[in-house]
């Protein structure tokens, strides 16, 4: 099984589609408004799904802060780790 997903994969990898660097990625920030078209968010969700964490393209869409999708994200990890045991 592939490492779970942490603040910091999750920061580090929107860096990589946004061109930043880790500690520049706002949290807070749309998704949307912060460049990610519907093709890397897709990329994303996928990437997140092979760490246990399932979320849909849809549900990220929904969300209207990078901070939104952390909570989805460890939330739906957190299930898929009790769901494992």
């Amino acid at each position: 099984m592939p490492d779970p997903l942490t603040p910091a994969v999750f920061r580090a990898d929107l860096a990589e589609f946004l061109h930043q660097q880790p500690d520049e990625v706002d949290l807070e920030e749309n998704p949307l408004y912060a460049g990610l078209d519907s093709l890397r968010i897709v990329t994303l969700a996928e990437r997140w799904r092979a760490t246990g964490a399932e979320v849909s393209f849809i549900e990220l869409a929904e969300c209207t802060s990078f901070a939104q999708w952390w909570q989805l994200l460890s939330e739906r990890q957190a299930g898929a780790t009790r769901g494992d045991a």
